[in-house]
């Protein structure tokens, strides 16, 4: 369970947190084009868990990267968080990303680093928050997702449940107001795997944090608000 020493600020929004309308997306020009998102329309709003899903090469990952501005939109609208990422700089591309957090398939934890560290390393981007305040957020989120015990650890003394955990607690310590889930759940086992999408339903319902999770895990489509099913880099259904 989420501590209650933990808290973060619900940012309430009448608008969509996501809004994408005829939304293309393709690698390369000319003879070498590959177009990978074909007119793609969806919406998720404040507090949703929202997955995606599909057979691979559908284009869900791609679209994950555009949501979370880590690439741009070739055509079409892009709205995130009340930004507009079609039409957006490159610096307002990176801000953007200081508002969302992150949870990728492999955990991606630094080795030389312990969990506290790991998680500490976020702050790098909030220069606003003093060092003092960054570590007791780190002792407070690490404390939140069970590894009280963990915090000094390095990841190769961890189990796969726990260094996912690690991440979930890095991709949450700076309060987003989006989070962005690519596979997080395939490198775990049924119970570790259940034990990640669980704090991740937690923090939608009780902070209003809206999810979008990649996911061919069947295990875990219970905790969805709604299922965006893509295939050919389309949306083929909404459930």
């Amino acid at each position: 369970m989420m501590n209650e020493t933990f808290s973060m600020t619900t940012k309430p929004s009448t608008l969509p947190v996501i809004s994408s309308r005829h939304v293309n997306f393709w690698f390369g020009d000319g003879d070498l084009r590959k177009q990978v998102l074909f007119d793609v329309s969806m919406e998720v709003a404040s507090g949703e868990i929202v997955l995606l899903t599909g057979p691979s090469g559908s284009g869900k990952t791609t679209l994950l990267t555009l949501i979370g501005a880590l690439r741009r939109v070739r055509s079409g609208e892009l709205n995130v968080l009340s930004r507009s990422l079609h039409t957006a700089s490159m610096e307002d591309l990176v801000e953007v990303r200081r508002d969302i957090g992150f949870i990728f398939q492999q955990h991606n934890l630094l080795p030389f680093m312990t969990a506290r560290q790991n998680v500490e390393l976020m702050f790098q981007l909030h220069p606003e928050i003093s060092r003092s305040e960054a570590s007791q957020k780190t002792v407070e989120i690490l404390t939140s997702v069970g590894l009280a015990d963990r915090l000094d650890y390095h990841p190769a003394r961890l189990s796969g449940g726990q260094k996912q955990r690690v991440a979930v607690a890095r991709a949450l310590v700076t309060t987003p107001s989006l989070i962005l889930a690519d596979e997080p759940t395939a490198a775990l086992d049924s119970q570790s795997g259940r034990d990640v999408v669980t704090l991740l339903q937690e923090l939608a319902r009780s902070h209003n944090t809206p999810i979008l999770m990649v996911t061919h895990d069947p295990r875990i489509l219970d905790v969805a608000d709604r299922i965006i099913n893509m295939e050919d880099g389309r949306v083929h259904s909404v459930e």
